[in-house]
């Protein structure tokens, strides 16, 4: 039997084009490093909850949040403490 929060998982892919909007390239072949456990991943595979008010990219390894990025009317919030990549470019 399938666990109910499997179902929400999908990969870091499925958020390509917000990653896409945010950053003005293609995010899913970029390197993100957990900055709680180390462990190393493309960003299109962390696990991602995009069923909330917001997306969520999850480390792999130990599930600490990764990326947080809220849609708002004047832009995006993007949250990158988890991890060790630049954040977006200032706009």
């Amino acid at each position: 039997m399938t666990e109910p929060i499997d179902e929400l998982v999908l990969d870091g892919n499925a958020v390509a084009g917000a990653l896409s909007e945010i950053y003005g390239d293609d995010m899913t072949t970029v390197l993100a490093e957990c900055a709680s456990c180390g462990n190393t991943d493309y960003i299109g595979e962390l696990l991602a909850f995009v069923q909330a008010p917001g997306i969520v990219l999850r480390c792999t390894a130990c599930t600490t949040v990764v990326l947080r990025i809220v849609q708002h009317p004047r832009g995006a919030r993007v949250d990158v403490q988890g991890k060790r990549i630049p954040p977006p470019p200032k706009t």
